[in-house]
Order: structure tokens, then C-alpha cells, then sequence
């Protein structure tokens, strides 16, 4: 008897951990999940969308628009799934790892996974690529020597879409 040949890839099996982690996301618009891996594609860390430890998700707004002036929309308060991983990571460095996440990442983040030493992303979606944020994101990760590159659809993400 010979070995399996329809198993999946390492992409496939880190985006699939990475689209399982949106799912604990409690954002009701959007649900980014993320998976850091070692070059030698052990699992290190994992994060989505919320906010920080101890602030409730009941106490703070998920609206993405308060009153002009107004503290009451979530972009005050939730921390992207990217840093959530970084920040989760107990373990040491993460120089020359992988990202895998399901949207983008937006500016900020890219400045956390440069100064944390990671080499690569994978993303699933770049629905915000005509954005200020995302056009300087990939500024800044080109110059800095971060590959990036769009997840390939297999035809097997069916067992993966939730």
C-alpha cells in the first residue's frame, strides 16, 4: 500500500488554521484570523480581530461609526488579528517567519511584523488594496524585504469554507 496522495499542502493546512481562527473573531463586519509559522512549519502563535484582554465585548462598540468627535466605533478599541498574534507569541523571536492571514494587513500591522522579524505573508483576501493604508503597508514591506503573496485557491477550500 502507498502513501496518501491527496492530502493537503502546508498553505492550504496554515490558511485553514488561520480562516478557523476569524471564526472566534465577535466583530459582526469583519472576521480576520492569523497563523504565525516557523521556517520549519511548526505553528507558533494565532490571533483574529477583538479587543484587548479584559475589555469586554459587551462594554465596547462594534459600530464602525460613532458621532463625529465621538469614541463609540471599534476602531478605537480592536486590536487586528496580525498584532493579536505577534502579542500572543510567548516563545522568543520571530525572525525569518510566515504569516498567514486571511485579509491584508493595513499599515499598522505591517510595522509590528517587520520589527518582529517576520519574512513572509500569505493573505486570502486584499479587498482593501486601493486603500492609503494597504498601498503603504506594501511600501513598507517591499522595502523592508517582506515577500507577500496571494494564497492559491486549490479547489479543496470547500471543506475549508465555514
Amino acid at each position: 500500500m502507498e502513501k496518501r496522495e491527496d492530502y493537503i499542502s502546508w498553505d492550504e493546512y496554515f490558511m485553514g488554521v488561520a480562516m478557523l481562527s476569524a471564526l472566534r473573531s465577535k466583530d459582526p463586519n469583519t472576521q480576520v484570523g492569523a497563523c504565525i509559522v516557523s521556517p520549519d512549519n511548526k505553528i507558533l502563535s494565532m490571533g483574529y480581530n477583538g479587543f484587548p484582554i479584559g475589555c469586554s465585548d459587551d462594554d465596547f462598540p462594534w459600530s464602525r461609526e460613532g458621532t463625529e468627535g465621538d469614541i463609540d466605533n471599534k476602531y478605537f478599541y480592536s486590536t487586528h488579528s496580525e498584532l493579536n498574534a505577534i502579542l500572543n507569541y510567548r516563545g522568543g523571536s520571530l525572525d525569518g517567519c510566515k504569516l498567514y492571514v486571511t485579509l491584508f494587513p493595513c499599515n499598522e500591522c505591517a510595522k509590528a511584523i517587520i520589527q518582529c522579524g517576520i519574512k513572509e505573508i500569505v493573505y486570502r483576501d486584499d479587498k482593501y488594496s486601493d486603500t492609503p493604508g494597504v498601498r503603504a503597508s506594501k511600501r513598507m514591506l517591499s522595502s523592508s524585504g517582506v515577500k507577500y503573496t496571494k494564497y492559491t485557491e486549490t479547489g479543496r477550500e470547500v471543506m475549508l469554507k465555514f
